[in-house]
């Protein structure tokens, strides 16, 4: 007699668990005006209620930009988003359109092609284009494009703006010490103009930028934002062609829409010069005579403009006492360049009211790094493979920490000032001091 099978169907009693996608979304006003920062709230608003209407759909996060172009890669949100989403986060990504998650081409497909990579969809809502699908990348090659070109043509139509008033001598702003910029001109801040008119007193009596740059620390006077002074900042005061009343427009071009980067105009571009634009702080004779002064400066001590080179322990000695790097020094000394060595930058600008670090010999950096390191002779690349930095937390100390992590300290012993003369420096000195002699023997006759 054949088996007969009996089968029972057993109705299920559980709901089967359903995976919902985990989506984000991402936003941006590419200005800080009240009407785009409105828009963004809009926006976060609107994804707040479509992603969380959807059942199937978890809502991560919403990566929101203000005031930040498209055409820039430095974003914090957007940054934060590709970081969530490498880090396994995220499914879906949801923004508006091509031209929110950015204007640049290269970036749009970069971010498309590596999320793809990464199994996450970017799903487009103006053009209705999911990068997952078939023809996603095509059809975003083209809008991204398209959204590039959008982006050079107004930059370029801004561009043409500005030449325009520049060519009718009109400046377009500026953030200058001693002025404020209203109604299309620079207008003069009396107690600004006042530290302005000392700096180039000073200077045509003699002083050298670093003494003034002393001397106002020592006064306690503000800079234009509040920080410290700097010979580079003084040095740009004493070259300003608007404290003689005069305006020299377009100083810097932009070469390219994308980067957004600055560069000082060297004849690249045209430039354009105001005669008598506004009411100077410094007489037009004053202004001639700083330059003349500058110019002459420059030749007496070989000042050639040109970037300064990279030393062997340039960015890696770090002062411990004010947080400072140290710079190279090669001091002239009556005519005759010393031994170079190396001395905390606040300590050299400011003195050592400022930072009481001592300066370290060259030579003797060179023979302590050898010693660590266990090699008989030193170039750059030798050092930054093996040192991360060296830190001078007090006399005659040095700290070399490791690129891998430990660190070791040495004592080092200054030479006697004595033993580190040399012949022509002692000749020197001497002539120097003959010449002292004479000086005073003629102030006694004539007295």
């Amino acid at each position: 007699m054949d088996n007969i099978r009996k089968i029972t169907k057993l109705e299920k009693t559980a709901l089967m668990p359903v995976k919902r996608k985990r989506v984000a979304a991402y936003a941006r006003v590419s200005s800080g005006k009240d009407a785009q920062l409105h828009s963004l709230s809009v926006q976060i608003s609107y994804y707040n209620e479509y992603i969380g209407s959807r059942g199937d759909w978890q809502l991560v996060r919403i990566y929101a930009d203000e005031a930040m172009t498209g055409t820039r890669d430095d974003r914090p949100q957007f940054q934060q988003l590709l970081s969530d989403c490498r880090a396994g986060k995220i499914d879906m990504v949801i923004t508006k359109s091509v031209t929110r998650l950015a204007r640049n081409t290269v970036t749009v497909l970069e971010t498309a092609r590596e999320l793809k990579s990464l199994g996450i969809d970017i799903y487009f809502e103006k053009e209705n284009i999911h990068t997952m699908s078939s023809d996603g990348e095509l059809m975003l090659t083209l809008l991204a494009t398209f959204a590039q070109e959008e982006s050079w043509s107004a930059s370029e139509n801004q561009k043409w703006r500005i030449r325009r008033k520049f060519e009718q001598g009109v400046a377009t702003g500026g953030n200058t010490l001693g002025y404020h910029f209203e109604g299309r001109t620079f207008h003069i801040v009396p107690e600004e103009a006042e530290i302005v008119k000392q700096i180039f007193g000073d200077y045509l009596s003699g002083m050298g930028i670093p003494a003034i740059v002393k001397k106002l620390e020592r006064m306690g006077v503000p800079t234009r934002h509040g920080g410290h002074w700097s010979t580079s900042t003084v040095r740009g005061i004493l070259h300003n062609e608007k404290y003689a009343g005069d305006l020299l427009l377009q100083k810097y071009y932009r070469p390219d829409h994308i980067s957004k980067k600055d560069f000082r105009n060297r004849g690249e571009a045209a430039q354009y010069f105001v005669e008598g634009s506004h009411e100077p702080i410094i007489s037009r004779e004053d202004f001639r005579e700083t330059q003349l002064e500058l110019a002459r400066r420059r030749q007496k001590f070989g000042i050639t403009g040109k970037p300064r080179t990279t030393n062997l322990f340039t960015g890696i000695i770090h002062c411990m006492l004010c947080g400072k790097s140290y710079c190279r020094r090669t001091a002239n000394s009556g005519g005759v360049y010393q031994k170079p060595a190396w001395r905390c930058s606040t300590c050299n600008l400011y003195g050592r009211e400022a930072c009481p670090a001592q300066q370290i010999p060259e030579n003797i950096l060179v023979q302590k790094t050898m010693e660590v390191l266990g090699i008989d002779s030193l170039d750059r690349e030798t050092l930054l493979n093996r040192i991360a930095e060296i830190q001078v937390p007090g006399p005659n100390r040095l700290v070399y920490v490791f690129t891998d992590g430990p660190t070791q300290e040495v004592t080092w012993q200054h030479p006697s000032r004595r033993g580190s003369w040399t012949e022509e420096m002692k000749q020197k000195a001497r002539e120097r001091q003959l010449q002292i002699i004479e000086r005073r023997r003629q102030n006694d006759t004539n007295s």
